[in-house]
């Protein structure tokens, strides 16, 4: 991986100093549980951002720093890390009960596979509450010990 490349994320994160905090803040407790997390285009095209479970790598895509939306997609693909956890390696829901705002509906409807929606409409519901950063935190404590 190029440092230059990762150096260009850093400093398109450096722009928007809260979101850097929380961004860097959450990386960090990620890693802490195992996590790798890779600023870099995602193996699947298209993507903002990626966990695989098999090696527990999370790929972020750098285009969300420009489109500001670099927490919401970290916090995203920590919903998933938990639910990797809460799976004991294999993914699984976590049984929320919370809804994702109506907005983020097409984005998990247009899976086909039921349990692929299912993992995604609660990543959705977390990343669009209020609170999305500490509730993220605290399943990611939760459930990956």
């Amino acid at each position: 991986m190029s440092k230059i490349f990762i150096l260009n994320a850093l400093l398109l994160l450096s722009q928007i100093p809260n979101q850097e905090t929380k961004f860097l803040d959450l990386k960090n407790k990620l890693e802490k549980k195992g996590f790798q997390v890779i600023i870099a285009l995602p193996p699947k095209r298209g993507a903002y951002g990626l966990l695989r479970e098999a090696d527990k790598k999370i790929w972020i895509n750098p285009i969300v720093f420009e489109l500001h939306i670099g927490i919401q997609t970290l916090i995203h693909e920590t919903v998933h890390a938990a639910q990797v956890c809460a799976g004991k390696g294999k993914i699984k829901t976590l049984g929320l009960d919370i809804q994702p705002s109506n907005y983020a509906r097409p984005f998990f409807r247009h899976y086909t596979d039921v349990k692929r929606q299912d993992l995604e409409k609660e990543a959705y519901a977390v990343q669009t509450q209020p609170n999305s950063f500490e509730l993220a935190i605290s399943l990611l404590q939760q459930h990956c010990k």
